[in-house]
């Protein structure tokens, strides 16, 4: 089904608290963060409602869209700082079971994005899952649901999904 830019505002509106909230805690105790939740939720919302036409089947579709708009969003500010002042930073990021929030510097944002793309060619329903609970902050039965798996698939696919990129990660620094 094909949303008309009324349909995907109200879709909007139902989800701004809960990705201003994904929001912050992706930012949450980053001194070096140039972007303010507020800020990054509607540069997100500007990447969705600049498409031409936007396709979604559920309200949960919509979250995990979001979410990658808003991955693409720190990208680009990463990139962006980076390439204003070429500067070091350790790639850290952890993810354990309370998912814990990664190292939102430049170096932290952009080594994670490169870990995710390869896990995409390795496991596209790991990257997937990772983006949808990380970026997207799905619930485990939300996260099955969109995947069309079984919560034990997803909490099978986290723990492989968590340990690859703690390892790409550590390579990677």
């Amino acid at each position: 089904m094909t949303y008309d830019k009324s349909a995907l505002d109200d879709l909007f509106s139902l989800a701004y608290e809960e990705l201003r909230r994904l929001a912050a805690t992706v930012r949450q105790d980053q001194p070096s963060a140039t972007l303010s939740p507020t800020a990054l939720v509607h540069e997100a919302w500007l990447k969705l409602a600049g498409a031409d036409s936007f396709a979604a089947t559920s309200p949960l579709h919509f979250k995990r869209i979001a979410a990658r708009a808003m991955r693409q969003v720190l990208v680009d500010a990463a990139r962006r700082r980076n390439a204003e002042k070429r500067g070091a930073g350790a790639a850290l990021v952890t993810f354990d079971e309370a998912l814990d929030v990664p190292d939102a510097s430049a170096d932290g944002v952009l080594a994670l994005d490169a870990a995710l793309a390869e896990l995409a060619r390795v496991s596209p329903r790991q990257a997937l899952l990772v983006e949808s609970r990380f970026f997207g902050g799905l619930e485990v039965r939300e996260t099955a649901e969109l995947l069309e798996v079984s919560e034990a698939t997803v909490l099978r696919d986290w723990r492989a999904a968590r340990a690859w990129l703690a390892r790409e990660l550590r390579h990677a620094s």
